[in-house]
């Protein structure tokens, strides 16, 4: 009799504690939920970001292919250059053998940042030929991302010299086409509102 209440009173306590937390769940969804208007002016802000993610000065070192773009019409890179592993070029052909900490001055000449180099094999980060829908997708996937959440891709587009280096590319070279403030405006607002990707 008595291992019956004790048994009774557990799976009261079990219930009790399941009851609470849906109650929570349901409260912490309808406290969080996106709204359809968020849905749209954070698909909206991701759109008019995607613009950066487009242009040239991103699309070179996100190319589709194994080797990195060059130019304002992002041609193949001179001399056979190759992703490698880590990023950073192949065999002898380094990036920062020609790519130093800073822009070389002149037209034409090497442009540069710290640590220049592509995403690495594993994780290609691929911007070139992508809809705004799919680069979307991709900055919100952790397996596609480096493990970021959006919040974390936000930061890195805020704080990244590379990224930054898409402002001042140097000398005969277009910066992206939006400033950074109002880019940093677009992706915060895609995250703060959910990260929805477009259609």
């Amino acid at each position: 009799m008595k291992q019956k209440r004790n048994l009774q009173k557990r799976l009261t306590r079990m219930l009790a504690g399941i009851v609470i937390s849906c109650t929570l769940l349901a409260v912490a969804y309808l406290c969080y939920a996106q709204t359809p208007e968020d849905r749209a002016a954070s698909a909206k802000a991701f759109v008019a970001a995607s613009e950066v993610f487009s242009h040239p000065r991103c699309v070179n070192c996100h190319p589709a292919g194994d080797a990195p773009l060059q130019g304002d019409e992002s041609r193949p890179h001179a001399m056979m250059v190759k992703r490698g592993p880590g990023g950073m070029g192949k065999s002898a052909m380094q990036c920062s053998n020609c790519h130093q900490a800073t822009n070389l001055a002149g037209a034409h000449m090497p442009p540069g940042g710290p640590g220049w180099q592509l995403p690495p094999e594993d994780m290609p980060m691929i911007f070139e030929n992508k809809t705004p829908r799919e680069l979307c997708l991709q900055l919100k996937d952790p397996a596609r991302n480096g493990n970021r959440t959006p919040k974390e891709v936000v930061e890195h587009v805020w704080t990244a010299p590379l990224v930054l280096w898409g402002w001042n590319p140097g000398t005969g070279r277009t910066p992206v086409p939006m400033s950074h403030d109002l880019f940093m405006k677009n992706m915060t607002e895609w995250a703060d509102l959910g990260a929805t990707c477009p259609e």
